[in-house]
Formats: C-alpha cells, sequence, structure tokens
C-alpha cells in the first residue's frame, strides 16, 4: 500500500483536493481538510451532507485526492501523494465530531518527491502503486 515515508508525509499534513463528477459528469474539486488512519481517508466538514462534494460522491464514488506542497521553492522541490480511490459515505467519529464523512478507499496512488528526488536528469520522477484489498 503506502510506504513508511508516503505514510509520515500522509500524516504530516492536513490540506488535500478532492475531485468529484456530479450526475451531469460535471467535474468539481474542493479544498479539503482530511484525516489518514494508515489506509484509507476521510473527508468531513461541518455540516458535509450540504456540499457538492458529498452529493457528487452518493452519485458517482470514483474520486481522486491530492495531497501536496512545496518542501522548498529555492531549488523548486514539489512533493506529494495523488490517489485514485472509491467513496463511500460512513458514520464515524471524527475531526468533526460523530458524523457522516467521506471515506475514500484508495485503488492507486502516484507519490513524487517523497522518497526520492522529485527530477532526475531533468525529468520527474513518479512512483506509481496499485492497490488491493
Amino acid at each position: 500500500m503506502f510506504s513508511e515515508r508516503e505514510v509520515a508525509y500522509l500524516k504530516s499534513q492536513r490540506l488535500a483536493r478532492i475531485a468529484t463528477a456530479s450526475a451531469e459528469m460535471q467535474s468539481d474539486v474542493a479544498p479539503v481538510g482530511f484525516e489518514f488512519d494508515g489506509r484509507d481517508f476521510y473527508v468531513g466538514g461541518l455540516d458535509i451532507t450540504r456540499t457538492l462534494k458529498y452529493k457528487n460522491a452518493q452519485v458517482h464514488p470514483k474520486v481522486a485526492l491530492v495531497v501536496d506542497d512545496l518542501e522548498s521553492v529555492d531549488p523548486w522541490k514539489p512533493r506529494g501523494i495523488k490517489i485514485h480511490g472509491s467513496a463511500t459515505i460512513v458514520e464515524r467519529d471524527g475531526r468533526f465530531g460523530r458524523k457522516p464523512y467521506i471515506r475514500i478507499v484508495p485503488e492507486a496512488h502516484w507519490s513524487w518527491g517523497i522518497e526520492g528526488p522529485v527530477f532526475q536528469d531533468g525529468k520527474p520522477v513518479i512512483k506509481r502503486t496499485r492497490h488491493s484489498r
């Protein structure tokens, strides 16, 4: 699944962006806070049931989540992880209390700048991992 360095990175971050699609296949990207239990991701909110991401996840469970930052700007060192997964709505105790959360079960992820340099010989180094359960 995720390497030790990837887990440490994900647990050190608090913000991500989630991509969802509506019933009309209109894509939407929203900044979100998230929780990561070492395996799955949980996106919540004060009133998440009123949000587009929540409504979209109920219609189309395929979602993407990106967690990234800049380790340095000089030299330029972006790093991050992109996750493709399936979303379900679960009731759980989380950062916002006992509420509905969007649970994202990873199916594949791509990471860069976490386990080594993001660029090698002027080209990006991206690690891809498929998940199985």
